[in-house]
């Protein structure tokens, strides 16, 4: 009973969440060149309005079924930034026309998991195990995919950003995960001298216990270690000595910093929430653009601050489902089914809106009422892990079972 109370107050106590179960990475010679390519996954939660993010503002039915939170077209007052002369992006996220500019972001729009539920529970759960419809799936891809990376295993390759691990990356692989906010690089009772070897003597010898414990302090001591220093000074130069902001974009700087201070880390997660956004959406103003501001300035910041990182990252950013192409009367949009992915990294074929999109008129619309679904979820993520992490097609079995044919029109990387 000890044992089981102190592993779970270390979890706790230093925002670390324990391995339930390890699994040996096999290595290759040509291991280094992938070991350098990183993955970031955000998840947005609660189903963000792709219409609103990027929106079809050459459409003529985008504003007739949005007439009040529709975006205005580009060039008139609080009108969407222009894309490519059709799609506009959502003023909210001004922070991103660099990256877009640079051809380093990317959207996918009309795309989905194929399973029909409107269950928020649902819905995340497929899009974190990667099997839209099987219920029975024990372990996330992510976790499926830091398995089947060569290489060699450490606590920290694979972080979980947020107060608990989510089901995307659960499974046999050994992963960490941290507090956000500045909570998850602080020290704990494990820090003391005196306690701490006190615990490592109590641990000795038990092996059903001992290794859990010391990947997490292994785990612990490599988070402060990146943490420390480095971290300090970029939080006194961003304001003068005070500390970050709080959310995403604070989130985002610590794991930029993480990632240079620690070239072990490779893959990375958040889930931020509050896109349900059911009554006064709003459209360049609002509920919605108040999510979207703080999201699209973490993410300007996460690739600015990742410096020459950069180039050998991809970030995806995705959502259970979209939202209705009507406004409802209450000023917002309701559960839907398609909706858009985000691409950014340095070698992404930015600067374009990929996908076969579907359109907004009545005969277009999935059961009449949503954007319809041209590209599966899995297509897009199997392309980043072929491309990307340079998976081959039997390891692209095993991390995405059952895997549609992906898309020939589908190019989301650079050669």
């Amino acid at each position: 009973m000890l044992r089981r109370h102190f592993l779970k107050t270390l979890a706790l106590s230093s925002g670390i969440m324990l391995p339930l179960s390890r699994s040996a990475f096999a290595l290759q010679s040509s291991d280094g060149d992938v070991a350098q390519k990183k993955l970031i996954v955000i998840m947005l939660r609660g189903a963000v309005d792709g219409l609103n993010v990027v929106a079809p503002v050459g459409d003529a039915n985008y504003r007739r079924l949005r007439p009040s939170i529709g975006l205005a077209k580009p060039g008139t007052e609080f009108g969407a930034i222009n894309l490519d002369g059709y799609f506009g992006l959502n003023p909210a996220l001004a922070d991103l026309t660099d990256l877009w500019n640079e051809k380093k972001l990317a959207f996918v729009h009309s795309s989905g998991s194929p399973d029909t539920t409107r269950s928020h529970f649902d819905a995340q759960d497929y899009l974190e195990t990667g099997t839209p419809g099987r219920k029975s799936t024990q372990d996330g891809w992510m976790n499926r995919l830091l398995s089947t990376l060569p290489g060699d295993k450490y606590p920290t390759r694979s972080l979980a950003i947020g107060p608990v691990m989510p089901r995307i990356l659960s499974g046999n692989a050994v992963v960490t995960n941290i507090a956000n906010g500045a909570a998850g690089s602080k020290a704990t009772l494990l820090d003391n001298p005196a306690i701490g070897n006190a615990f490592d003597k109590m641990y000795q010898g038990k092996a059903a216990y001992s290794q859990q414990y010391q990947d997490a302090k292994s785990a612990h001591k490599d988070i402060m270690t990146a943490s420390m220093d480095k971290m300090d000074k970029v939080e006194m130069a961003a304001s003068n000595g005070a500390p970050l902001p709080n959310g995403f974009p604070g989130d985002a700087s610590r794991l930029a910093t993480l990632m240079k201070n620690d070239p072990k880390i490779q893959m990375a997660f958040f889930a931020l929430g509050g896109w349900d956004t059911h009554v006064n959406q709003g459209s360049d103003k609002g509920k919605l653009a108040n999510l979207l501001s703080p999201l699209g300035k973490g993410l300007a910041t996460l690739s600015k601050q990742l410096g020459p990182l950069f180039d050998d990252t991809t970030i995806v950013v995705m959502s259970e489902f979209g939202r209705t192409a009507h406004e409802n009367g209450t000023g917002g949009t309701d559960h839907g089914h398609g909706n858009v992915m985000w691409v950014l990294g340095g070698k992404v074929a930015g600067g374009k809106v990929h996908g076969r999109w579907s359109g907004l008129d009545e005969n277009s619309l999935y059961e009449g009422r949503d954007l319809a679904i041209t590209t599966d979820f899995r297509s897009v993520l199997s392309q980043v892990a072929e491309r990307h992490l340079q998976l081959s097609d039997k390891q692209l079995a095993t991390v995405f079972p059952l895997m549609p044919r992906v898309d020939g029109g589908l190019a989301l990387f650079t050669s």
